[in-house]
């Protein structure tokens, strides 16, 4: 004969059953007891070690936010640092262009051609300040292509180059790293 499935469902409650028909009310209370104070024990460790958690995750957080500040401080700090330095490292290498301009004024009997020796010598003082520094002249040759970036057109003549190229440079422009301090003045071949 088969079992139903209510004949199954009671034959393994049963064990369970009979486990606790062997126990008095009381045995029963205190092993309910005991089962609720082990619940309780176990949930007071859990809690007990998100709080350590909690304090440890709170005291990383602090920690990071401290050492960022700190970071972000110091980087301010050597921002400011550099802008200082850098100035102060390129007027020093304008003084001896300063010392040579003064030397020259205090010559009282200089001759045309030791004026111009003396004036020829400072420009190279001065172009080589300018180059340690990272300021380099905008020059361009006859002939190059018109760079509306680095160049300023200041008028378009008729030449027997391409149209829009540089015909002539009326005043050198400047740049430092990739940036343009001052366009070059030129005059630009006109279209035919």
């Amino acid at each position: 004969m088969t079992a139903t499935p209510e004949q199954n469902t009671s034959s393994t409650q049963a064990p369970e059953s009979t486990l606790f028909a062997d126990m008095s009310p009381e045995e029963m209370e205190a092993a309910a007891a005991a089962n609720q104070n082990d619940a309780l024990q176990a949930l007071t460790d859990e809690l007990a070690a998100l709080k350590a958690q909690n304090k440890d995750l709170a005291d990383q957080y602090l920690r990071a936010k401290a050492e960022a500040e700190n970071a972000r401080r110091r980087a301010d700090d050597e921002i400011g640092k550099a802008r200082k330095f850098a100035v102060e490292s390129f007027a020093e290498s304008l003084l001896p262009v300063a010392d040579s301009l003064e030397a020259g004024l205090a010559i009282q009997e200089a001759t045309v051609q030791q004026i111009r020796e003396g004036a020829d010598a400072t420009l190279k003082q001065l172009q080589s300040a300018l180059a340690r520094n990272k300021v380099l002249p905008i020059a361009p040759e006859a002939g190059t292509k018109f760079d509306p970036h680095s160049h300023q057109a200041i008028s378009m003549v008729p030449a027997e180059q391409e149209p829009n190229t540089v015909v002539s440079v009326l005043q050198k422009g400047y740049q430092i790293a990739d940036r343009v301090l001052r366009p070059a003045l030129v005059t630009v071949a006109a279209p035919r």
